[in-house]
């Protein structure tokens, strides 16, 4: 009877806990509440300021996973998060105290690139991945004391009293995937924020007013489908165009500048190539679309470049302006 009334309070705390097609569940909600609550912002501020101060250099793109196409603090997380993981089943083995104790120092250091990667990437976000990112650092930091003590405990022969303050540091590390998870996926810190443009533009020529009206080498906001984009014409007149929310974290191309053939993000320093919409530099580890341009009677057209035409498409992209 009392193992029956543990199971059934069991499965109906985790009903209450997890999200289900009755609301968002007792853990999602606090995730929401942590967005929104303004306690962490003085130390957010406080390390984000630390971070970004530091002199890293080109190092700093590097870390961003720039050179790789996306984010490299999934990627380097594996490293500790796989040698805890297999420490842990170790320890229910006999007999596997040396290996056990050798991976547990091999996720300490893994641990250190993927820290200082994730933080990287942290002071780069908006205030509620801010709120959410500390807290997952916390946790992650947690950890990593937890399996420090572990890796002394062990070296000084205390076996048992290792393994009890690894599986600590397994739950604490495991709290913070599952809160990096949320800022990952719920919150899309990472993600490329342009990746939809494509289903979102038809095909074909659009219209985007006359080439008179735009400010020389100064970034201007237009509508491709309802998908904004930014209109640059620089002084030799020819014309760019570009999706105008930022591939990192969607910030407002058409109010940043331009620098070195380049728009740059007001956000988070971002820069574009105007020619092809790659990212010149970081945050962003992804480009941006870029459009395909003309000037048919002293107006701009644009398409989406790298999107094939059909034929009758073709046919009609190639008459004169006047049957188009």
């Amino acid at each position: 009877m009392a193992t029956h009334e543990i199971r059934r309070r069991t499965l109906a705390l985790a009903r209450a806990s997890l999200p289900s097609a009755g609301g968002p569940g007792r853990v999602l909600s606090a995730m929401e509440r942590l967005e929104t609550s303004t306690r962490l912002d003085g130390a957010a501020d406080a390390a984000r300021a630390a971070v970004r101060a530091l002199p890293l250099g080109r190092a700093r793109d590097v870390l961003h996973g720039r050179w790789l196409g996306h984010p490299v603090h999934p990627l380097l997380v594996q490293v500790p998060i796989g040698a805890w993981l297999s420490a842990a089943v170790l320890d229910l083995l006999p007999g596997e105290r040396r290996a056990a104790r050798f991976l547990i120092g091999v996720g300490l250091a893994g641990a250190v690139p993927a820290a200082v990667s994730g933080w990287a990437d942290w002071a780069e976000t908006r205030r509620p991945q801010l709120r959410v990112g500390l807290v997952h650092a916390a946790a992650g930091a947690a950890g990593v004391a937890l399996y420090g003590t572990s890796f002394v405990a062990r070296c000084r022969g205390r076996h048992w009293r290792g393994k009890a303050w690894a599986f600590c540091g397994l739950a604490a590390v495991g709290v913070g995937g599952a809160i990096g998870g949320h800022l990952a996926y719920r919150q899309g810190a990472g993600a490329n924020h342009v990746e939809d443009v494509a289903d979102l533009v038809g095909p074909g020529w659009h219209d985007l007013g006359p080439v008179a009206v735009l400010p020389e080498d100064r970034p201007r906001l237009g509508h491709v489908d309802d998908v904004p984009v930014v209109i640059v014409c620089r002084a030799n007149g020819d014309v760019s165009v570009l999706a105008a929310r930022c591939s990192h974290m969607g910030g407002p191309l058409a109010e940043g500048e331009i620098v070195d053939d380049c728009v740059r993000c007001p956000w988070h320093g971002s820069a574009f190539r105007l020619s092809d919409g790659w990212n010149a530099t970081g945050p962003a580890t992804a480009p941006q679309p870029v459009f395909e341009t003309r000037i048919v009677d002293g107006r701009v057209h644009a398409r989406l470049a790298g999107r094939p035409l059909s034929a009758g498409r073709q046919r009609s992209a190639q008459a004169p302006p006047s049957a188009a």
